[in-house]
């Protein structure tokens, strides 16, 4: 008869429920999170390739040579 109360036992306690639930719950934020990173990451690498582009045409340093109207026949 101690088995039965066993098994009775067993079958009542709910707290490996509670830990399922938890790991469901974490998957499915796990999973939300890859679907983000997913749908996202074109845009990013397209900007990030756009960037790049705009910064490799950039010179440092140099300044441009404009006459100005101002200075003209003065000094």
């Amino acid at each position: 008869m101690k088995l039965f109360a066993n098994i009775k036992n067993f079958a009542a306690d709910e707290s490996g429920a509670v830990t399922v639930d938890w790991v469901v719950l974490t998957a499915a934020i796990v999973g939300l999170g890859i679907a983000v990173i997913a749908s996202v990451s074109g845009g990013v690498n397209n900007l990030a390739d756009r960037i790049s582009t705009s910064v490799a045409g950039t010179e440092i340093g140099v300044t441009p040579t404009t006459p100005n109207d101002d200075d003209e026949g003065e000094g």
